[in-house]
């Protein structure tokens, strides 16, 4: 089971290989995505808290990247975390998502980026529910749910 040790090893000395990689150019990406999912995965921007419905449909599913259809997260692993976005106490399978370590703002957080195209999704914290005690923080556009 993953933990947030290892979430920091990944963090800071390298992520699981993804079993395949798509490279676009930026403005590749921006003629294929709506400009607000452009702005959320390709240039790190975050939704408003509240702005999805997402948040609040717990449906079996899975949840892949709204760029290139890596599948992320499993629906089973969903719950309401009261903070806004999407949340997810695991990833779908462990080279799914890479781990950046994020110091902007004034806080240190990890970034989660999907593994195959380097979408930005969202950030990883240790405050979720057991069993793995994780909570992944998921910007609402950054996925397609099938």
């Amino acid at each position: 089971m993953l933990t947030w040790q290892d979430v920091l090893k990944y963090a800071n000395a390298g992520n699981p290989e993804p079993k395949n990689r798509v490279e676009k150019t930026a403005e590749q990406w921006q003629q294929e995505l709506d400009p607000e999912v452009f702005y959320i995965t390709r240039n790190k921007g975050t939704e408003r808290p509240f702005s999805s419905g997402s948040c609040t449909v717990f449906e079996a599913g899975d949840y892949h990247c709204a760029c290139c259809s890596n599948l992320l997260f499993s629906g089973d692993e969903k719950f309401n975390s009261g903070t806004g976005w999407p949340s997810f106490t695991k990833p779908a399978y462990l080279e799914s998502i890479a781990y950046i370590g994020d110091n902007s703002n004034g806080m240190q957080r990890v970034e989660i980026v999907c593994n195959v195209c380097d979408a930005h999704l969202g950030h990883v914290f240790p405050d979720g529910p057991p069993p793995t005690g994780l909570r992944y923080c998921v910007n609402a556009l950054s996925m397609t749910k099938a």
